[in-house]
């Protein structure tokens, strides 16, 4: 099928943002009630799109290495944490405020000095703004009882990396990894989920002898790569940017960022980092506890240095469906459809819905056959049961939410115990015995 040629960027985000609530990926936070900004709730196939990318994450990455083990920490955490970390003091964003509309906008972002929203040039001193999200232990708003919401997975890992060298016994080089939401008051959040104040992050800092930093930075930067053209992404559109001196965060000796041409401009997807031993060694300092790491053979102790990639689960979402739009010349369209297909082409591994059971009626004798093959491929694919509007419809919303293989159990299944299984990419159906559905499905999904 010839493909149309590539959805200008003006019409991307906006094709995705609507399906998105269409088709129940992606909801605006608070609906009802007006929303509150820039915050989002992922629906029935966002969920599960969602849980792909971070099962498939903590599968490739803790799973099958041995020399990375897992943690889920709290949200909340000592303030001292963040007084080690440098959060409090450096953890700032210059924040300026327009005289005509009194906008708040990042001094950094602003074009030619002129404000973004009434293109207004006279502005107030630049101040420096802290990101985190403070709040109350207790039954007082006092002082002594202030305590923030992580802006980031990563301390939680440093602090616990005594508990996990007494209680694992861990050899380096080896990593310690976590998911889990972040959240940070960002000024000028927006670009759907692109930027939000409460996100969620895969993360994962890898403990290194010092001398062996650079090789574990390449190793580490190869899995990214990798990990990114297996969820599909163009690898056109990806920049690799070494972050010069001066522009690097505080505690990073070397940062590489892995931005993508969105439709809103080329920016952050993933980050790669090279802390040194900046965490460990203000922690302990801090803390007054002995974070070093002893070598076995030889005895020595010493702090370890550090490899941090950070993959963003929301921007991965969002990436993962802006590759995956595809508009098409549709070869047929009933009354009121429109001549192009919409088909979200995810990898199969990704896809929310892997198989959709299509009845061509409501009728019993259809349903008898299709719900018992419904139960058998539930337990291995996540599926979806539709009896109702025309086949065409049906096989339309399914392309539109990408998912790879369609089931029709027809009346002919009555006399061959056989169903239509359709192809998503290509359209094509084939024939295949009810018997042989499982084995068809686990071949063609490549589970």
């Amino acid at each position: 099928m010839k493909k149309n040629s590539t959805v200008a960027n003006t019409d991307l985000m906006q094709n995705i943002t609507s399906l998105a609530k269409r088709r129940g990926f992606i909801f605006a936070g608070s609906d009802i009630y007006g929303g509150l900004a820039n915050s989002w709730d992922y629906g029935p196939l966002g969920v599960e799109l969602k849980n792909n990318i971070k099962q498939e994450w903590w599968r490739r990455f803790v799973q099958q290495r041995a020399d990375v083990v897992g943690i889920d920490a709290a949200l909340l955490m000592n303030p001292k944490v963040w007084e080690a970390s440098g959060h409090l003091a450096s953890f700032t964003d210059p924040l300026v405020e327009c005289k005509t509309c009194h906008a708040r906008l990042r001094e950094d972002q602003l074009i030619d000095r002129t404000c973004l929203n009434c293109k207004g040039k006279d502005f107030t001193p630049t101040r420096q703004f802290n990101m985190m999200l403070k709040t109350y232990l207790g039954p007082s708003e006092e002082s002594a009882n202030t305590v923030y919401f992580r802006p980031e997975t990563a301390q939680a890992m440093f602090v616990n990396f005594k508990n996990i060298l007494d209680t694992n016994r861990p050899k380096l080089p080896f990593g310690i990894a976590q998911q889990g939401k972040a959240f940070r008051n960002e000024i000028t959040p927006g670009n759907f989920v692109f930027r939000m104040r409460e996100f969620e992050q895969m993360e994962i800092e890898y403990f290194v002898k010092e001398r062996e930093w650079e090789k574990y930075f390449e190793h580490w930067l190869g899995e990214m790569k990798q990990w990114l053209k297996d969820l599909g992404v163009s690898e056109k559109k990806l920049h690799y940017v070494d972050i010069p001196d001066g522009e690097r965060a505080h505690y990073s000796k070397r940062t590489v960022d892995i931005e993508y041409e969105y439709p809103f401009g080329q920016k952050e997807l993933y980050g790669l980092a090279y802390r040194g031993d900046f965490d460990l060694k203000n922690h302990m300092q801090a803390s007054g506890q002995d974070l070093r790491y002893t070598d076995t053979e030889t005895q020595e102790k010493f702090l370890p240095h550090v490899i941090e990639p950070t993959w963003g689960v929301d921007r991965s979402v969002l990436v993962a469906m802006l590759e995956a739009y595809h508009e098409e010349d549709a070869p047929t369209a009933e009354e009121g459809e429109s001549a192009k297909r919409v088909v979200m082409k995810f990898p199969a591994w990704l896809a929310p819905v892997k198989v959709a059971i299509l009845p061509l009626s409501k009728k019993e004798e259809l349903s008898k056959v299709a719900k018992p093959i419904f139960e058998t491929l539930s337990k291995q694919f996540v599926c979806e049961y539709d009896e109702t509007q025309s086949i065409g419809k049906r096989y339309r919303r399914q392309d539109e939410i990408g998912t790879p293989l369609c089931i029709t159990v027809d009346f002919e299944t009555l006399q061959d115990n056989a169903v239509t299984i359709r192809d998503r990419d290509t359209m094509k159906q084939e024939r295949i015995l009810v018997k042989d559905l499982a084995g068809e499905a686990t071949k063609r999904l490549h589970v």
